[in-house]
């Protein structure tokens, strides 16, 4: 319930509120029904659905966190002539449901993104979000190239590795990052028998190729 609804019924179920010297009951709220969770869907168990609506109710990464996600995410795919963005195609989203399903990466991720404060405040006093594009790929290019990246600057290659691997995977296992590959699944497709090169390759007609078929 909302926080507004709770005061709402505070405020109308104090002991009933007096008008013109008569009582008016308390109206108790409705309540809102629960959801059937089904036995299986789409490939999930209901043990694997509830846990996974579980998940998506908590928050692990805080407002400023998420914004340099979404920042970050957006240099390493940008959009093109030819599809969106990471955020547009819902990577930040992607990369807070992998911290809570993997707590494992939650120390890496948010160990990096403070790397990545540090680093900014360090070079242009600002963090992050804050600096300009131009700046923002000054601090990029310190560890988007590990071969080329200085000792000094492990931990951001570390945590950029990390960062690019989990973006394009969200990306490319999202609808618009599926268009983007081409991928088309399995389509049907129409059948308009052998192709006239193959029949001339064996000297047979469309009629004598189906009557060795039937055989």
């Amino acid at each position: 319930m909302k926080r507004r609804d709770i005061l709402k019924n505070i405020g109308l179920g104090t002991a009933g509120v007096m008008v013109s010297g008569e009582t008016i009951a308390q109206t108790k709220p409705k309540a809102t029904p629960s959801k059937e969770i089904p036995e299986a869907e789409n490939g999930r168990l209901r043990d694997e659905i509830i846990r996974d609506n579980k998940l998506k109710a908590e928050k692990f990464f805080t407002a400023h966190e998420l914004a340099t996600v979404t920042v970050l995410v957006d240099i390493i795919i940008p959009a093109d002539a030819k599809s969106g963005s990471a955020s547009q195609a819902g990577v930040p989203a992607f990369i807070e449901f992998i911290a809570k399903d993997m707590p494992y990466q939650q120390t890496p991720l948010r160990g990096g993104l403070m790397w990545l404060d540090n680093e900014s405040k360090k070079q242009f006093s600002k963090k992050f979000v804050q600096l300009s594009a131009s700046d923002r790929l000054k601090i990029v290019d310190l560890i988007a190239y590990p071969a080329k990246a200085k000792p000094e600057h492990s931990q951001g290659v570390s945590f950029f590795n990390l960062m690019r691997n989990l973006t394009a995977t969200g990306f490319f296992s999202s609808e618009i990052g599926i268009k983007d590959l081409g991928y088309a699944g399995n389509t049907p497709n129409k059948w308009d028998g052998v192709p006239q090169e193959v029949l001339n390759q064996y000297n047979l007609s469309y009629t004598e190729w189906e009557k060795h078929l039937a055989k």
